[in-house]
């Protein structure tokens, strides 16, 4: 199939277009991501916190060392 379409025997396919958005939907949904990290740092206590920045930092990390 690859082959006929680079040769033109079969038209290549379009992408499939993107739907607009709606612009009222796209200002809820940043709003309740500003909330969200806030209410949840707020409920952890510090000692979860840190565990999950830990965690996080060790992931940053490894792949770096990985990389190279």
């Amino acid at each position: 199939m690859i082959v006929d379409m680079s040769t033109g025997e079969i038209p290549k396919e379009e992408p499939p277009q993107e739907r607009e958005k709606n612009p009222a939907a796209v200002a809820l949904g940043k709003l309740g991501a500003s909330k969200g990290g806030k209410a949840r740092a707020a409920k952890l206590s510090a000692k979860k916190r840190k565990e999950i920045a830990r965690k996080a930092a060790e992931a940053r990390w490894s792949r770096r060392e990985g990389s190279e």
